[in-house]
């Protein structure tokens, strides 16, 4: 099959609301955040920045984002309805620019085969540490050190590399916080990498979940990879109407989605937690945290910690006893 890209020149304050607009108003059917602020992020880690070709990072562009959203070829069989989508991309860019910069806005059209679009991205991605975490894609080898939890990964088509500044602050809070033997539950798991690192770093049992079928396939083969399916089950599905989830009281859950979903499921995610259990958000741009914030304290929780990277933000709150 082939895809249609279509491809927006932007900044990170826009990426948030325009990637929710593409997939929610558009039915986009996949959305890809080339960031270099993403890749230079690893230069603080000395020892994962030998894994980054130089090379690549000459003609980027630091300021700007490249948000692509993904449209089968079926949806867009004739020239008018690329026009069309083209021209309603560009209404959304007007939309957000009245709250948030967008930077150029310039839109780009191509089309390619789908083994390209499950490939192109390869080259960018290389090994990298998150405290003890040592994320190494399945098809690279890299040497690693003693206190590593070495998690091979391949995102295929589904959210979450671990490189972007969300999942590491998500993956950092789990490190500080799990003491081992807890149930963890996963929510818009995408590739599964977070589930994984918190089987990694002790968690009893993991439940992931995701809505998009391609990424529950892609976190289920990422489980057994890892040698952790035992431990680590994906679902398809709404958190509150997964049969397998029914009853179950997780210790911690970890959401690395965006603000209004997080907003919206606070009060599930404080229903389905245990006393004194904590709930990890992310994916929040900082214009949106106070928002957030307001969602969770209404809910119930006590918020105990706020981390911010780059223009992003990840909240640990607690459910109280």
């Amino acid at each position: 099959m082939n895809w249609y890209r279509i491809t927006i020149h932007t900044v990170t304050e826009a990426v948030e609301a325009l990637s929710y607009r593409l997939e929610e108003d558009l039915g986009a059917k996949g959305v890809e955040i080339s960031d270099p602020k993403d890749i230079l992020m690893q230069k603080k880690n000395p020892l994962d920045w030998d894994y980054v070709d130089e090379e690549l990072l000459k003609d980027l562009d630091r300021s700007e984002v490249l948000v692509s959203a993904y449209f089968s070829e079926a949806m867009v069989d004739d020239p008018g309805k690329l026009e069309a989508l083209t021209l309603r991309i560009r209404e959304i860019l007007a939309q957000i620019g009245n709250f948030l910069p967008v930077g150029s806005g310039r839109v780009e059209t191509s089309l390619m085969a789908e083994e390209d679009w499950a490939n192109n991205w390869k080259k960018y991605y290389k090994p990298f540490h998150i405290g003890s975490i040592f994320v190494i894609p399945s098809w690279l080898s890299a040497e690693e050190k003693d206190g590593d939890r070495v998690i091979h990964m391949d995102p295929g088509m589904a959210f979450g590399s671990g490189t972007h500044e969300t999942t590491s602050m998500c993956v950092q809070m789990l490190e500080e916080r799990l003491q081992g033997g807890e149930t963890v539950f996963d929510v818009g798991c995408g590739s599964g990498i977070l589930g994984i690192a918190a089987a990694k770093l002790g968690a009893g049992r993991v439940y992931c979940t995701d809505l998009d079928p391609a990424a529950v396939a892609v976190a289920a083969d990422n489980a057994e990879l890892n040698e952790v399916a035992d431990r680590v089950s994906v679902h398809e599905g709404d958190l509150m109407q997964i049969p397998a989830l029914s009853g179950v009281r997780p210790q911690a859950v970890v959401a690395n989605i965006i603000a209004d979903v997080i907003i919206g499921f606070c009060p599930e995610v404080y229903q389905v937690l245990a006393p004194g259990g904590i709930f990890i958000s992310s994916g929040i741009i900082r214009e949106r945290r106070a928002d957030v914030e307001k969602a969770l304290l209404e809910a119930g929780f006590d918020i105990l910690q706020v981390k911010e990277k780059g223009s992003w933000a990840a909240i640990l709150s607690e459910k109280k006893a």
